[in-house]
């Protein structure tokens, strides 16, 4: 039989069925017992030449925490035991889990909030929610985090743990970290040890099961960058801002199973610049509606607004956001408008950022180049086909590259990025041509 990997030559080698009754028996410990705690939920890790079952448990112990990961390795009908860190989860403490009878009388009453998200915006949302609940009025507090597992950024970089599962490592929460919010160990741990009163959600990028939207007594509240219901789905700021709206706003709601469908709880809406890029809108709009979300919250707990009362939303006017794909940030000016250009360039300016191609002077090789910020002029000029395709750069110091559309509307790209080269102005644009002459190519599909 092929030996054992390096990694595991000092471990262990048992037999199959032992190894089995060695993963039943301390699976049981950390379920039942009230010194060893599961944190972490199952997972299956499968390669080419072995296959593991992942047993996330990360212990929490009377006199000491440890974190750790029991990998049950099958190699060639042997099994290989191994305990191996885990530097990005805390374990939830007993202490934290269950209040103790010498905790304070008034940390009894208040409402357990648990909270889940992911990204960069939801971080900022959960270091506002921890500030609030560290007052001493505040009704509430919360009692831990549940985001998106580590991933590696590079192929074989290091485990890099979520915006938010960072600021809950800063901020000494306990941190969740299931690969399926529907796992059943998950869930179980959810019900039976963390027991949240109130879930709050910004951002968490996984769909909840009617199982853990039944677990807290106040139910889950979202914040949802959007005015519902228009835009439910994962893309609300960016579809917006390209279809052209104004104002825009922010939602917060009950979570339902239908997404984005609960009764919403509060809803502001924005006026915004016609320049305005999602770069910058989503983190005003999760600023907004999380001081939405503050206010709100208090009224929850006091039962003066529930799921009953809270305002339904109108089914005849949704509309929803398609999942956003690389291919949409080609523009054709030829058959879109200045305004739909620059609209597409605001909403997409994150990912997957917009582009066209150019051909520069009598070299015939398409340049793709990324349009970083633009305007739109207000005058227009006839629609002339060899007109049209000429970029150039306005008489002002300020000037951006100009790019006259099919339908005679002027788009000024300010900033743009050849490939392989930094974002630049259009007059460092422009002084690179060398006296060469640069028109935008139409009929041009991005896989060509």
């Amino acid at each position: 039989p092929r030996p054992p990997p390096p990694s595991m030559r000092n471990s262990a080698t048992i037999n199959h069925s032992t190894a089995l009754v060695i993963v039943a028996i301390i699976t049981t410990m950390a379920a039942c017992s009230s010194i060893l705690r599961p944190c972490y939920a199952f997972q299956v890790v499968r390669t080419t030449r072995l296959t593991s079952l992942r047993i996330g448990s990360y212990f929490s112990t009377s006199s000491s925490t440890q974190s750790a990961s029991l990998v049950a390795t099958k190699y060639n009908r042997q099994h290989h035991i191994q305990l191996l860190p885990h530097p990005h989860v805390r374990s939830f403490s007993s202490t934290h889990l269950h209040s103790s009878s010498s905790d304070d009388e008034s940390n009894n009453e208040k409402t357990r909030i648990l909270f889940l998200g992911t990204p960069d915006v939801a971080a900022t949302s959960l270091k506002t929610l921890y500030e609030a609940s560290q007052r001493p009025d505040s009704p509430y507090e919360l009692v831990g985090v549940v985001t998106q597992p580590p991933k590696r950024r590079k192929r074989r970089g290091k485990e890099i743990a979520s915006p938010v599962g960072l600021v809950a490592e800063e901020l000494g929460l306990e941190v969740l970290c299931p690969e399926k919010a529907r796992d059943k160990d998950f869930l179980d741990l959810l019900e039976e040890e963390v027991r949240p009163d109130l879930c709050v959600t910004a951002a968490y990028g996984q769909f909840l099961p009617k199982r853990f939207l039944a677990t807290p007594k106040f139910g889950t509240l979202n914040i949802h960058p959007s005015l519902l219901p228009r835009w439910r789905g994962s893309s609300p700021v960016q579809r917006s801002l390209e279809s052209g709206d104004n104002p825009v706003g922010v939602s917060v709601l009950f979570t339902v199973s239908k997404m984005d469908a609960g009764p919403i709880v509060s809803q502001q809406s924005h006026a915004i610049d016609a320049n305005e890029q999602a770069t910058t809108l989503l983190p005003t709009l999760f600023d907004i509606g999380t001081q939405a979300l503050l206010e709100a919250i208090p009224k929850v707990i006091a039962g003066e607004i529930t799921m009953d009362n809270a305002m339904e939303q109108d089914e005849s006017l949704v509309v929803e956001t398609n999942m956003i794909d690389a291919a949409e940030g080609q523009l054709f000016p030829e058959r879109m408008s200045a305004l739909e250009c620059h609209n597409r360039i605001r909403g997409f300016s994150m990912w997957p950022g917009t582009f066209l191609y150019f051909q520069i002077g009598d070299d015939e090789t398409p340049v793709k180049v990324k349009v970083v910020e633009s305007k739109v002029l207000e005058e227009t000029v006839d629609a002339d086909d060899e007109l049209t395709r000429m970029i150039v750069r306005g008489e002002k110091k300020k000037d951006g590259l100009r790019l006259i559309c099919g339908d005679g509307s002027i788009l000024e790209m300010n900033k743009v990025q050849p490939a392989t080269r930094n974002v630049m102005d259009a007059k460092s644009f422009v002084n690179g041509l060398q006296g060469r002459t640069v028109v935008w190519l139409s009929g041009l599909d991005s896989d060509e």
